[in-house]
């Protein structure tokens, strides 16, 4: 069997000849009773702390440490989860987290972290799932297109790309949806259609504050650009 990549390049190594393979509803009553813009900024520094710890792990840390990091950043996303009940954008964040620390993990041992994530941005899509730019959409999509099918896992390229187009459909012109469309594109044996996908997303534009991601994605697509002119 293949080692497959996940999300934002994370890999699951599932077995050991595969390539590598790289979210409550209701708010407490406290919560609830809080003017909206008084809830949000509280949520939304929450968040950006998640969103750039996990880009310099990503990015800027080596490989070898990177597993304990997402180990311990997906302790901190779960309380800030916890924190904030009802709202489905600590959820997205607990998951992306949760997924890149199964992609360092590897082995089989890593499916369950793996279907710890599905179950995180299914919650945030059950909440709302536009937050974030379809952000859950697109993360989900990705887990299908790259968890090995039954009985293995639960993939389903169908499914993934049901969800992928989603999120495209949310964020038409953001780096990550088409980033990862694109990369949908060239796995299942399309990179022709995935061009013009990777260059939407080279070509998008900068998101404030997520300098690091931005330039990292970029180079992603670039790479995978040429691989899909390659083919």
């Amino acid at each position: 069997m293949k080692k497959r990549a996940f999300p934002s390049a994370i890999s699951i190594d599932f077995a050991p000849d595969r390539r590598r393979l790289l979210g409550v509803l209701a708010a407490s009553s406290v919560a609830a009773s809080l003017p909206a813009a008084v809830r949000a900024a509280p949520v939304d520094d929450a968040v950006a702390e998640l969103q750039h710890d996990w880009e310099v792990i990503r990015y800027q840390t080596p490989a070898a440490e990177r597993q304990k990091r997402f180990e311990a950043l997906a302790g901190k996303a779960r309380k800030a989860s916890e924190s904030f009940p009802g709202r489905p954008e600590p959820l997205v964040w607990e998951g992306i987290i949760v997924s890149s620390w199964a992609g360092e993990k590897g082995g089989l041992g890593a499916l369950g972290l793996v279907k710890q994530a599905k179950a995180l941005y299914e919650s945030a899509i059950a909440i709302n799932g536009d937050v974030l730019d379809g952000s859950a959409y697109n993360s989900l999509g990705v887990l299908y297109y790259k968890v090995p099918g039954w009985p293995v896992g639960f993939g389903d390229k169908a499914k993934a790309n049901e969800l992928l187009q989603k999120a495209l459909s949310i964020n038409p012109k953001g780096i990550d949806p088409n980033y990862f469309y694109g990369e949908y594109l060239v796995e299942t044996k399309q990179p022709d259609q995935a061009v013009a996908y990777l260059e939407r997303a080279i070509q998008a534009a900068p998101r404030p504050g997520r300098q690091i991601s931005d330039a990292g994605r970029r180079e992603e697509a670039r790479a995978l650009l040429q691989k899909a002119k390659a083919k």
